[in-house]
């Protein structure tokens, strides 16, 4: 009788193993190959050799990147080098890029690890640049000033809250004030990696500001990308391992109500909101499996989404860009500015493209 139990517990175990083994690869669209799709008169951005995982485009054509971030579980090719925040003007004919100046007193430059970055323009025209940070794998969002003349960025305030753990994205609604998405719920790195292979859906939004912190949304499976609609009345929520980008309606009190849900066959990660045409554009990874177990002999591809009239019953999704790896590995985020295309990636280089 002992032998029969201990085998049914190790039947139930292993169907359970494997019921996970197939949902994981499911999640993660392990078996998917990207058809390519080209784009014209692409060039590498230069001076951006491991990564550029996030960006964002002011209205005056200056471009912001997110540059060398550690993350538990994905590639490190320049691990004992700190990350960075560029600068990169899209009106000049030959554009590249360079490194911001961070001033402040209690700035602490060898534990920069970037990740999401949003701005904010105040009514002054003052261009405030919100930063989530991992100083030593931790969760900080630190809010900057943007000095253009000077080229550089005044360190104004670092935030940290209990609810903040795990902070991937963000969108500024103020100098101090943003939504941020969580990716985990665990912020224990052996706990995050079986909360994920679980697929516990335990990861969240929330909404920040004045040291006060409110669950917006809850429930999915990685949080990642965040946007807001040119008005101001909608959120997009990119949720990576659900393949889905979820639609909020925004209230005055800064709750939010779902609206709708939209499907993909790729993993959505970070989401940037065309300001004329409310038009969003997405970075995506065709095979999450290359991402998270990455091999130099097969690497992650890159896909870039153009989604447009979201809010319509049938919104036109348009496959921008799609490449296997050979070119770039791993895209995050995509951005337009006059015609052209900036796409950055988690851990390698960042392309400019004509449209």
């Amino acid at each position: 009788m002992a032998k029969l139990i201990g085998l049914t517990i190790v039947g139930l175990l292993l169907a359970f193993y494997k019921n996970h083994q197939s949902s994981y690869r499911t999640r993660l669209t392990a078996l998917r190959e990207v058809t390519p799709v080209d784009l014209p008169n692409c060039n590498f951005v230069k001076g951006i050799e491991s990564g550029a995982e996030d960006l964002e485009i002011l209205p005056n054509g200056l471009a912001f990147f997110s540059t060398g971030l550690k993350y538990p579980g994905l590639k490190e090719f320049d691990p004992n080098d700190p990350g960075k925040i560029l600068l990169m003007d899209l009106n000049e004919k030959d554009p590249a890029v360079l490194e911001l100046e961070i001033r402040g007193d209690k700035w602490d430059k060898s534990s920069f690890n970037p990740h999401g970055i949003s701005t904010f323009t105040d009514e002054d025209n003052a261009v405030y640049l919100l930063v989530v940070n991992h100083p030593n794998y931790k969760t900080t969002v630190e809010v900057f000033k943007f000095q253009e003349e000077e080229r550089s960025l005044l360190h104004l305030k670092t935030i940290t809250h209990e609810l903040l753990p795990n902070v991937n994205d963000i969108a500024a609604v103020g100098p101090e004030s943003f939504y941020a998405t969580n990716d985990h719920y665990f912020a224990d790195p052996y706990l995050r990696s079986w909360e994920m292979y679980l697929g516990l859906s335990w990861s969240n939004v929330v909404y920040y500001s004045d040291g006060n912190v409110q669950v917006a949304a809850e429930g999915f499976d990685f949080a990642n990308g965040i946007g807001i609609s040119p008005d101001g009345k909608h959120v997009y929520i990119a949720e990576l391992l659900a393949h889905k980008i979820h639609v909020y309606e925004k209230h005055a009190n800064w709750t939010l109500t779902p609206l709708k849900v939209l499907n993909f066959d790729t993993l959505v990660d970070n989401i940037s909101v065309d300001p004329v045409t409310g038009d969003l554009w997405v970075g995506c990874h065709p095979n999450g499996m290359r991402i998270f177990h990455y091999d130099p002999e097969n690497p992650p591809g890159s896909e870039v989404l153009r989604i447009q009239n979201i809010l319509s019953e049938e919104p036109k999704v348009t496959v921008v860009y799609a490449e296997n790896g050979t070119k770039l590995q791993g895209t995050t985020v995509a951005s337009v500015y006059k015609g052209k295309v900036l796409i950055g990636t988690v851990f390698h280089r960042a392309l400019y493209c004509d449209l």
